[in-house]
């Protein structure tokens, strides 16, 4: 079964990013929640944040675990949505490793 997981980001669709209605806020500091650090990647029990596991890693493999990471904090879904977009993103790294082999 082929699983294509229709993908949003957590600044809705591109269109709007390309207004003057959002005007993201970075905080490097972690506290609160911004469009660019939004609090479904700081609340895991262990304190750490998403990307301080995911920059060590490649595109989609850090992607996937970042869906994974989320699955049971941003939808009302079981983590479905989240779950398929990781399957998504490990499925396209076991075919680009396949490809070089």
């Amino acid at each position: 079964m082929k699983i294509e997981p229709k993908f949003t980001d957590d600044f809705g669709d591109i269109a709007t990013l390309n207004s003057d209605k959002i005007e993201p806020t970075f905080n490097p500091n972690g506290r609160g929640s911004s469009p660019i650090n939004p609090s479904h990647y700081k609340s895991h029990p262990s304190g750490i944040e998403c990307i301080q596991i995911t920059e060590h890693m490649s595109f989609n493999l850090g992607n996937c675990l970042k869906y994974i990471w989320r699955a049971d904090l941003k939808h009302d879904d079981g983590g479905a949505e989240d779950l398929n977009k990781a399957l998504w993103y490990l499925e396209r790294e076991i075919k680009k490793r396949l490809n070089k082999a």
